[in-house]
C-alpha cells in the first residue's frame, strides 16, 4: 500500500495563529516564520517518492488559494473541532496505507525522520515524534485493521499533551517513537534555534 504524509497546517495570516510566538517576536516576524517553514517542508518532503504528500489545511475557505503553494499536491480541509478531532479526521480520511502527520513548526524535520516513522509503523500500530516541551511533532498510524481511538481528554498546548495521548490509547495498541525534536512555540525558542536553523 502507498505511504502517505500529511502536512497539517494553518494558512499563514497576519494576526492569526502562532499567538505565543507573535507575542515574543511580533506579528510580522511570526508570519514570516510560518511561511518559511511551510515552504521548507514542501521543498524537503514534497518530491520524495517514498510517500505521497497531502496538505490538511485550516481555515477551510483558504484551500483554493493554497493550491498555489505546490502543484500536484492534494489540499484538503481539516474541518471543525478541537486539535485532536481535526488530526484524527486528517489521518482517517487519507487513502489506504500507513500515514504520518506532521505540523510545520519543527525546523529540524528532514526526510530521514519521516522515513524512520514509516519503518516503525512496520511493527507498531502508532508512532510518535516527541517534542522537547512534552507535546509531539509527529503522529503516524498503520490503520490495520483500523485506526485506534486517539486524542481523548488531551490537554493541548501543555507539557502533558503526549502523556495524555498515550494514556488514552486502547489496551493492546503498540507504540513506537522517533527522534525528540524541538518545536518553536514562543520567542525564546525562535531566538535559540534561529542561528542554527537559518530562519
Amino acid at each position: 500500500m502507498r505511504r502517505h504524509l500529511v502536512l497539517f497546517v494553518r494558512v499563514p495570516a497576519l494576526g492569526h495563529g502562532k499567538r505565543r510566538l507573535a507575542r515574543g517576536i511580533g506579528d510580522v516576524a511570526a508570519l514570516g516564520f510560518e511561511r518559511l517553514m511551510i515552504a521548507r517542508l514542501l521543498r524537503r518532503l514534497g518530491n520524495d517518492r517514498r510517500w505521497q504528500l497531502r496538505i490538511a489545511l485550516t481555515p477551510h475557505h483558504a484551500c483554493r488559494a493554497a493550491r498555489q503553494w505546490r502543484r500536484g499536491i492534494e489540499i484538503v480541509p481539516q474541518g471543525g473541532g478541537d486539535l485532536g478531532r481535526r488530526m484524527r479526521r486528517a489521518i482517517a480520511a487519507t487513502p489506504p496505507g500507513p500515514v504520518v502527520l506532521i505540523g510545520s513548526d519543527i525546523p529540524a524535520i528532514e526526510p530521514g525522520h519521516i522515513a524512520a516513522a514509516f519503518r516503525r509503523l512496520g511493527t507498531h500500530d502508532l508512532v510518535f515524534g516527541p517534542a522537547v516541551d512534552g507535546g509531539f511533532w509527529l503522529v503516524g498510524a498503520r490503520r490495520r485493521p483500523r485506526l485506534p481511538m486517539l486524542f481523548a481528554r488531551v490537554r493541548w498546548s501543555t507539557s502533558h499533551a503526549l502523556a495524555d495521548t498515550l494514556a488514552g490509547l486502547p489496551r493492546g495498541v503498540t507504540v513506537g517513537f522517533v527522534d525528540t525534536l524541538e518545536d518553536i512555540d514562543d520567542g525564546d525558542g525562535w531566538r535559540r534555534l534561529r542561528p542554527r536553523r537559518g530562519f
